[in-house]
């Protein structure tokens, strides 16, 4: 971990400044997927299109906020979610980051670094996360992942979740990461990231839909990113996305741009 840790209070100060700056660019082969109908975890047939170039941003500022609601909204209502609650929450423990592909976003979620305010996995598994606080851990969740569905491509997933990391672990000094997720979807999670399960099944008043608590310690991220990050298709055998997430020496100077932006 990065020995120099951002205050929160600093970093709010600074957050409506840098909403409209790019954190990386990413050059991606971007698979096309036919008819448009898997979701996320499915097994997949799709068409490889050229190389082309991903911007992955904090989204702050009015368009690209708009852009990322849109985004949700769209994979909300196709999922059969409930679309009331589903545009970004923009309160101040809250970092939403989103892939933007010309302006347009394709990929986005937010990231919510847990706070007196609490955090959304509060309202069904309050003893869980008071368990972890309990063992003195610091929690951060994911929450409003939306990934339109024409898009297929393991290196922006992988590279929006990276940076999400690194502002958890990095900026923010988090042990764990929740985040909650339709059952069908466990499996994903599981295999591409390592997360388990910490809760059982419930509805979700917020999408009217069922859903299971998972979590996911930083250090075993940590211990991926140095045994797998930036190898991409060179690894054999190894199914999860970490492959895909940037080298360790750009995680670093990623997480230092981050702490400049907001010194």
């Amino acid at each position: 971990m990065l020995g120099i840790l951002a205050k929160p209070a600093e970093r709010r100060q600074k957050q409506s400044t840098v909403g409209q700056h790019t954190i990386v660019s990413v050059e991606a082969r971007l698979g096309l997927q036919q008819m448009c109908a898997n979701p996320l975890g499915e097994a997949l047939d799709s068409v490889q299109m050229g190389l082309q170039k991903f911007k992955i941003r904090l989204t702050r500022d009015t368009q690209h906020t708009l852009s990322a609601n849109l985004l949700i909204r769209k994979m909300y209502s196709w999922r059969g979610y409930a679309t009331g609650a589903s545009a970004v929450n923009t309160a101040p423990n809250n970092i939403c980051l989103s892939v933007f592909s010309a302006e347009q976003a394709i990929g986005t979620l937010t990231l919510g670094i847990d706070s007196p305010e609490g955090m959304s996995a509060m309202e069904m598994y309050k003893p869980e996360v008071d368990q972890l606080r309990a063992q003195g851990r610091m929690l951060c969740e994911m929450t409003k992942l939306a990934v339109d569905q024409c898009v297929r491509s393991r290196k922006v997933l992988a590279s929006l979740f990276h940076i999400a990391y690194i502002h958890a672990r990095h900026l923010n000094g988090c042990t764990d990461i929740l985040i909650e997720v339709n059952p069908r979807h466990v499996a994903f999670y599981e295999r591409m990231l390592g997360f388990r399960q910490f809760g059982t099944e419930r509805i979700c008043p917020r999408v009217n839909a069922p859903a299971v608590l998972l979590r996911l310690e930083t250090d075993y991220v940590e211990i991926q990113v140095r045994k797998f990050g930036g190898l991409m298709d060179t690894v054999s055998g190894e199914k999860s996305l970490y492959p895909y997430f940037f080298s360790k020496s750009d995680e670093v100077g990623i997480a230092q741009r981050l702490l400049e932006k907001h010194q």
